[in-house]
């Protein structure tokens, strides 16, 4: 091979390297930005969703706020005969109890009809006498906790914040990729902090299949 070809061949491989070098440096500028700004935008939610998994996990903690209240109530008999009036019934519901939630399930059956309002740490139950229009309603509020933990379950919240919920889990995703992409970059750190992934995975699998029943 000649002198020239050699240094034509030397020059290419100059070339491959410089792009290659460019588009590791590009990566690392996008990654580092993705990380830096996602941790920001998702910093409150996973703060949120780290609190609330510690009051999932213990909810004894919080037993005594629970409260149940009981009312009575009535309703005009001719929305209770034949085809019930089942708008005017929820209306009535929450005009007279102050119940803001959704309405989780509406039943009617011979000589009864019940309805359910749930919403995050509460729910409303509501039994109705056909044949008087008389009806009960067990009121039950679980307490701040409750709420919090049914917002971390996406839980009787509503369309609105379950598409936070995805939301949060695609940025909390976005910002551990972004961050192995870094770690990938760091070559002084890449084996300590793949062995810390590896390390961190295998605990989590090894209390589950010990310890898990």
């Amino acid at each position: 091979m000649s002198k020239s070809q050699l240094q034509t061949l030397h020059t290419e491989k100059l070339r491959v390297e410089a792009r290659r070098g460019v588009w590791k440096r590009r990566t690392a500028k996008a990654a580092r930005w993705l990380h830096i700004y996602g941790s920001m935008v998702s910093l409150s939610l996973l703060l949120f969703f780290s609190v609330t998994g510690l009051t999932l996990n213990h909810t004894d903690w919080f037993a005594a706020q629970q409260q149940t209240a009981q009312f009575q109530g009535q309703v005009p008999l001719a929305w209770m005969q034949g085809e019930l009036a089942k708008l005017e019934i929820v209306e009535h519901l929450r005009q007279s109890h102050g119940i803001k939630t959704g309405m989780s399930s509406f039943r009617s059956e011979e000589g009864q009809a019940s309805v359910s309002f749930a919403g995050p740490g509460y729910t409303a139950d509501v039994v109705m006498d056909r044949a008087t229009g008389r009806y009960d309603v067990t009121e039950t509020r679980m307490g701040l906790a409750a709420v919090l933990n049914d917002l971390h379950k996406g839980r009787d919240t509503g369309p609105a914040w379950s598409l936070l919920l995805d939301v949060s889990a695609g940025l909390m995703v976005l910002v551990s990729f972004t961050g192995l992409v870094l770690l990938w970059y760091l070559q002084r750190k890449r084996v300590a902090g793949l062995l810390s992934l590896a390390g961190g995975t295998l605990a989590c699998y090894l209390v589950y299949a010990i310890w898990v029943p």
